[in-house]
């Protein structure tokens, strides 16, 4: 039943698949002068206001969210119909937002055949613990754990470390290709820094680039976050785990206000990118909209995905998220009851 209804959505679907080089070419055209111009006008206008080039590099670091997209469909072959220009223009958008192509987009790949699956967590998502393996992990661990879910290390300290650490390691078994694009893509982020900063100074360069990295890298790691752990998030072992289900029931339709939208590159619509990655971004609206089951998957807003950030371990009992205020007073009970008896 679950292949039948696989079946028929993605029959359905596969008409939107094919990307539209004009489309693409416009999104191309719509996103990278922009972001170019501003980062420009955020240099000039430090000798104007420094507050006024904190808000040019904050519209800035929007754009290279954009970006990130193209990048991000550049990844899953689904930006242009030839291979090898998906390859070039996503290798260039990784330079351009810190992330490695080849490096990303096998992360990636993992994440969509594993998303929801709680016997594959690891590769590609957002650390996860659920209840009992909260309950049985040592003190140590559970600080770990406590500490990476901190608003303020994920949102604020995370993406600086994923900008200058993880993206710019490979993994040990690493092979040869995603290698040399992870290093070509290193290369070619300290040459520009360097360019830069040897053209306005180091400066002027923190001044207009750090605002962008921080907006761009909270804002993506949000995005990331809150799409896949909302209240009633879909999770199972691998026994039981259905792709449908993990795509429409896992993940979320980010109902965003269209300036939003446009400036996300329509990833609201999570749910319809998770059954099919090979729909261009641009395309994610009318599939959604044109397909009544998958209007069913659960709507968020920016109010209420407000709410995800108290949300901390996964309860496989409930089936839903719940926060460590109420994991520690079960403990406690849980240890009351046992030295009454």
């Amino acid at each position: 039943m679950a292949n039948k209804k696989l079946a028929q959505l993605k029959n359905h679907i596969k008409p939107f698949e094919s990307p539209d080089t004009k489309a693409s070419v416009w999104q191309l055209v719509n996103t990278l002068p922009p972001l170019f111009l501003l980062w420009y006008l955020a240099y000039e206008a430090i000798s104007v206001s420094l507050i006024l080039s904190i808000v040019l590099s904050i519209l800035a670091g929007g754009f290279v969210v954009r970006v990130f997209i193209i990048f991000h469909d550049c990844c899953h072959g689904s930006f242009f119909k030839n291979r090898k220009l998906n390859h070039f223009v996503g290798t260039v958008t990784g330079i351009l937002t810190m992330f490695p192509y080849e490096k990303w987009k096998r992360e990636h790949s993992i994440h969509h055949a594993t998303s929801s699956n709680l016997d594959k967590r690891g590769t590609g998502d957002v650390w996860i613990m659920t209840v009992e393996e909260y309950k049985k992990a040592s003190k140590l661990e559970r600080l770990q754990y406590r500490l990476y879910r901190n608003p303020f290390i994920m949102f604020v300290l995370g993406p600086l470390y994923l900008f200058l650490v993880t993206n710019r390691l490979n993994r040990k078994d690493a092979k040869k290709k995603e290698r040399r694009n992870t290093y070509l893509t290193n290369v070619s982020i300290i040459g520009i820094t360097a360019l830069l900063i040897w053209a306005i100074g180091w400066s002027s360069f923190l001044i207009v680039q750090l605002p962008i990295m921080f907006v761009a890298g909270s804002l993506g790691i949000w995005l990331f976050y809150v799409q896949h752990q909302f209240e009633d998030s879909y999770f199972e072992d691998e026994a039981d785990w259905d792709y449908v289900k993990a795509a429409i029931d896992g993940s979320s339709f980010y109902k965003l206000p269209r300036v939003l939208q446009w400036i996300t590159g329509n990833i609201g619509y999570h749910h319809v990118h998770h059954l099919s990655p090979k729909v261009p971004n641009y395309n994610l609206e009318q599939v959604h909209e044109s397909t009544p089951p998958l209007q069913q998957a659960t709507t968020i807003t920016v109010g209420s995905s407000l709410k995800s950030i108290r949300f901390r371990l996964y309860d496989e009992e409930s089936k839903t998220f719940v926060h460590f205020k109420e994991i520690k007073e079960r403990l406690h009970t849980a240890d009351r009851l046992s030295a009454e008896n």
